[in-house]
């Protein structure tokens, strides 16, 4: 299944269920529903981080922008690319 369009007035935070590690900076993650490692990386695991309650892209952008020196446009695509990944994968809840 590809998400390629998440709504941006919905609301995404982390799905139960998954144990989160930090290593030397990165964000690794267990699925305890399907048994699957998942390595976030640093920015990944900064989102993963802001998405411990419902927020939403642009609040995320917004935040992420303010503190890298990114491309709006550009957060907003690799934001979007990574939780339409984490959709994919059943690790993240959509609130409408």
């Amino acid at each position: 299944m590809t998400i390629n369009k998440l709504d941006t007035k919905n609301l995404y935070s982390q799905s139960p269920g998954n144990i989160v590690s930090d290593m030397d900076g990165e964000k690794v993650m267990l699925s305890v529903s399907n048994g699957k490692y998942y390595n976030l990386g640093e920015l990944g695991g900064e989102i993963w981080e802001l998405m411990k309650e419902p927020i939403t892209i642009q609040e995320l952008v917004t935040t992420l922008h303010s503190q890298y020196n990114v491309d709006q446009t550009e957060c907003k695509e690799h934001v979007t690319d990574f939780l339409s990944q984490l959709l994919e994968q059943g690790l993240v809840s959509i609130h409408s």
